[in-house]
């Protein structure tokens, strides 16, 4: 077996648990939606809050929402585009450097000028970002190259969506659909050892957890998720919330959120 590639036959939680706090932490930033569909972000938000020790989880909401909605507590809206989605991507920037984690979660209308607005906020962001569901789409649809150099970015995506990253990034190495689990644990061991972002990918009924070069391997059988439900937003908030009070262990914190 090659040696940047491991199995992980049993998740180790003890040390990942022991680190959550029992006095509430740490700002999360839940950023998504638009005019149109915002439960994911809600939904997200209010299952933070009741699972996690967390001393405030912010949903950041575009504009569009505001009069629409009631009033919500710990609730930012941000200048929207005419079709209802995030429009300024310093404004996003803002959002982003005053949390401790921040999750973008999907819902995101798609339009050129959201796609500008994140890709920016992306690139500039100085704490660890996580991005999953159609935040994914959008975000390889605008120059990735130039986001995917920021070390705090974390991608929760389908093989699907990787394969079209990696395209859209112009990186060398193929990435198919069809191809083992090994090749595609080289190609990611490679890409990350290109670009310094973390990565969660579901590929084969296996997650593969990598960072730095390193491929672990979970299989979704050993989770208490399924092909469908690992996209529904409660693993991408298991697996903020716990890298949240695990700074620096990426992987293990990961596969325990996952199997917890």
């Amino acid at each position: 077996m090659e040696r940047f590639f491991k199995k992980i036959e049993k998740v180790r939680k003890e040390e990942i648990l022991w680190n959550v706090p029992e006095q509430k932490q740490g700002l999360i930033a839940v950023v998504g939606g638009n005019s149109q569909n915002f439960r994911t972000s809600v939904k997200v938000s209010e299952f933070l809050i009741a699972n996690y020790p967390i001393r405030e989880v912010d949903l950041v909401l575009p504009d569009a929402l505001e009069k629409k909605l009631p009033p919500l507590e710990n609730t930012k809206f941000l200048t929207s585009t005419e079709s209802g989605s995030f429009a300024d991507g310093d404004e996003l920037t803002r959002v982003l450097n005053l949390a401790d984690f921040n999750l973008l979660v999907g819902d995101f209308s798609k339009n050129s000028v959201t796609a500008k607005a994140l890709a920016d906020a992306v690139k500039k962001a100085e704490k660890p970002l996580m991005m999953t569901r159609d935040a994914v789409d959008l975000l390889a649809e605008n120059q990735p190259e130039r986001w995917l150099m920021n070390d705090n970015v974390i991608i929760m995506a389908t093989m699907a969506q990787m394969v079209k990253l990696l395209r859209a990034a112009y990186y060398p190495k193929m990435l198919t659909l069809t191809q083992p689990l090994i090749q595609v644990a080289e190609a990611l061991h490679k890409f990350t050892l290109s670009y310094p972002v973390s990565l969660v990918v579901l590929h084969d009924e296996q997650i593969l957890i990598v960072k730095s070069g390193e491929v672990q391997v979970l299989a979704l059988e050993k989770t208490n998720f399924s092909p469908l439900t690992l996209w529904g937003g409660e693993a991408a908030a298991k697996i903020a919330a716990l890298n949240l009070f695990n700074p620096g262990n990426f992987a293990e914190a990961t596969a325990v959120a996952l199997a917890d």
